[in-house]
């Protein structure tokens, strides 16, 4: 049975994401993980960004810190969301630039733990594959 090949989605056209299915994660080059991630201050606690004893604290402050360290891009005071600083080329924080992981896998916000039901596109994700690895050509060593 020959793989079926999907084209790689354009983050800005929603419309070239692909329906999400669980295998396809394996051979993503994590373009969820480039896109900006909400976060309420439970998330921040779980990360470890945050104290426990913090949460009584007025969140405007918690926001102020975190942009002066450069963890949180900006706060929407109404919402009580914090929106995660990302690197220069969108990855997020913690996205391992390498093998393309989440460094805090077991710690990641909700958002995170919910792509792709909900997002942008619920249900659907931007899917980006993996370049292939060149392999050498094999070369026959046996004697004549």
């Amino acid at each position: 049975m020959k793989p079926t090949l999907i084209a790689a989605a354009e983050l800005d056209r929603l419309e070239t994401w692909q329906k999400y299915s669980s295998h396809m994660c394996g051979g993503c080059m994590s373009s969820c993980c480039t896109l900006p991630v909400e976060v309420k201050i439970k998330d921040l606690i779980r990360i470890g960004i945050v104290d426990e004893f913090e949460r009584g604290e007025p969140a405007k402050n918690i926001a102020k810190r975190l942009q002066k360290e450069g963890i949180v891009e900006r706060y929407n005071q109404k919402s009580e969301i914090f929106t995660l600083q990302r690197m220069s080329n969108n990855d997020c924080l913690y996205l391992d630039r390498k093998t393309r992981l989440c460094t805090i896998y077991e710690k990641r916000p909700d958002t995170c733990r919910n792509h792709p039901k909900i997002g942008p596109r619920p249900g659907y994700c931007a899917y980006k594959p993996k370049p292939q690895e060149r392999q050498a050509p094999s070369r026959n060593l046996e004697r004549f």
